[in-house]
């Protein structure tokens, strides 16, 4: 039986000027493919184009999701010259009769010298959603191959009401219109917790519209080649920036030991920790909640475990980098977690430099029409003095850590969950308090349960700023144009970067 589709991947997915890669595709019944490659950010600039590229029509190995595709190379490429930093979009199309198919590959160009704000696109998070060929680190998987195509949704999206999953309007307890839109365009079920359009897209577009110039990274480029940031002066992560490695961690940390400012514009941020791994390395290994199948359970190297960072095993919270934790966060606007919230930050210290030019004063919400605070978000452990929230320190966040807006937020429970653990099993909420305090009775559980996603920033001894969204969201309040959001984050781009 003919399948009428063609898809494929790059590979590496990331390049220097000087290097070329390569296009490894399947098409139905081997028709001619063509390919067109285009640098997208503030606009779409179509930089390669061929007509008919001779490609097989390749089955899909029982094992893809893991080990990958391994399909022969049908094109390669050589980076020219006169390409920007950036992420391509690389576009593969094949005449059906009357129709045309289309799919979706990328890849990045890293950044040259010049460049002083530099971007990691979320990739790790990318791959670990996504269930091309099989099982992703969420349906059972522990590790997750690069080589092989993204499922529909992760690189290209159609505009329309549900593409995100965050509720933007009224309460939609069980998400029905992001489920809606997800059968309607025929996507990945888990299409809307990570990729390109989601969140990456519509902040590097405001930003080169906005005139800053942006280099562009993965996050396996983080740790293959740290030397992206030793000319930059401001490290963006931005979305859903939920998986990283050691190394990855090693090279954003010495970057602001030595005085580079880091901003997350981003939530559920170093959540866990992964590992890269395979000869060409392109396979991310994470076994979450099978960590005791981890290898390196019981050995030296048992701090390198893939679980959660804040884990009692693994002891490096990842309030210790950001500020901010998803385990004193959770969920805003998101399966029955808090439907009817602001989705924005109720201002605490307006006086902050960030806020300035937005004329905001304390005790006004920031955010909410664009709807900033959702999804996934990160906070601290915090108390009040005076009617102003300070941190505790308890879970790691920095001492000089200034908290400047926060939004309630929740974990998921067996009742308030869209994917409800099965009977017996713990839910999110249980689990987090047993891998952070080393038991889920119930004031372990607790202590976490009424969250907050976190607006603030801390500078270290080196005088480097860190400053955090505390949430997914920030994003779509430059996509849709909201000034005081596009105020504060043309603030933050001028001054660190």
């Amino acid at each position: 039986m003919v399948r009428d589709t063609v898809t494929g991947y790059c590979w590496p997915q990331s390049v220097g000027h000087g290097e070329q890669f390569g296009l490894h595709m399947s098409s139905s019944g081997a028709r001619p493919v063509r390919v067109e490659i285009a640098r997208v950010g503030g606009q779409r600039e179509v930089v390669f184009t061929v007509a008919s590229v001779a490609t097989g029509d390749h089955e899909t190995p029982k094992s893809a999701s893991s080990t990958g595709c391994r399909w022969p190379l049908a094109l390669t490429v050589d980076v020219d010259p006169s390409w920007r930093s950036g992420y391509y979009e690389v576009v593969m199309e094949i005449e059906v009769g009357d129709k045309v198919r289309r799919d979706y590959a990328f890849f990045v160009l890293r950044p040259e010298s010049k460049e002083r704000i530099i971007v990691a696109l979320a990739t790790n998070t990318w791959h670990a959603y996504n269930d091309f060929g099989g099982t992703n680190l969420y349906n059972g998987g522990t590790h997750v191959s690069m080589q092989r195509p993204m499922s529909p949704g992760y690189l290209h999206k159609p505009f329309g009401k549900g593409r995100r999953v965050t509720g933007t309007g009224a309460p939609d307890p069980q998400n029905a219109a992001h489920v809606g839109y997800i059968q309607l365009n025929h996507l990945s079920g888990w299409a809307g917790s990570a990729g390109w359009p989601d969140w990456e897209h519509p902040f590097i577009a405001w930003a080169e519209r906005e005139e800053f110039e942006i280099g562009v990274c993965t996050n396996a480029d983080l740790e293959d080649h740290p030397e992206v940031l030793d000319n930059a002066s401001l490290y963006l992560s931005v979305g859903h920036d939920e998986y990283w490695s050691k190394g990855m961690r090693d090279t954003v940390e010495r970057f602001i030991a030595r005085g580079g400012n880091a901003a997350f514009f981003s939530g559920n941020t170093l959540m866990w920790q992964v590992r890269i791994e395979g000869c060409d390395r392109d396979v991310m290994v994470g076994y979450k909640g099978f960590f005791k199948d981890d290898p390196l359970m019981g050995t030296s190297r048992e701090s390198e475990v893939t679980t959660l960072w804040s884990d009692v095993i693994v002891g490096r919270p990842e309030n210790i980098l950001t500020g901010v934790t998803f385990t004193r966060g959770g969920y805003h606007r998101i399966g029955r977690n808090v439907t009817a919230g602001l989705g924005g930050y109720t201002v605490h210290r307006a006086g902050h430099w960030i806020f300035d030019g937005t004329g905001l004063s304390y005790g006004d919400v920031l955010g909410s029409n664009a709807t900033v605070v959702g999804y996934e978000c990160d906070g601290c452990a915090f108390t009040y003095r005076d009617g102003l929230p300070y941190p505790t320190g308890e879970d790691g966040t920095p001492a000089t850590f200034e908290i400047l807006g926060t939004c309630p937020t929740q974990h998921f429970t067996h009742e308030t969950a869209p994917r409800p653990p099965k009977p017996g099993e713990p839910s999110e909420l249980q689990y987090i308090a047993s891998r952070v305090f080393g038991t889920r009775d119930p004031e372990a559980v607790e202590r976490i349960r009424h969250g907050h996603a976190v607006l603030g920033a801390y500078t270290n001894d080196a005088g480097a700023t860190v400053l955090t969204s505390g949430s997914t969201d920030w994003a779509h309040g430059l996509g849709e144009r909201d000034p005081q959001i596009e105020k504060i984050t043309r603030n933050v781009l001028t001054k660190l970067g």
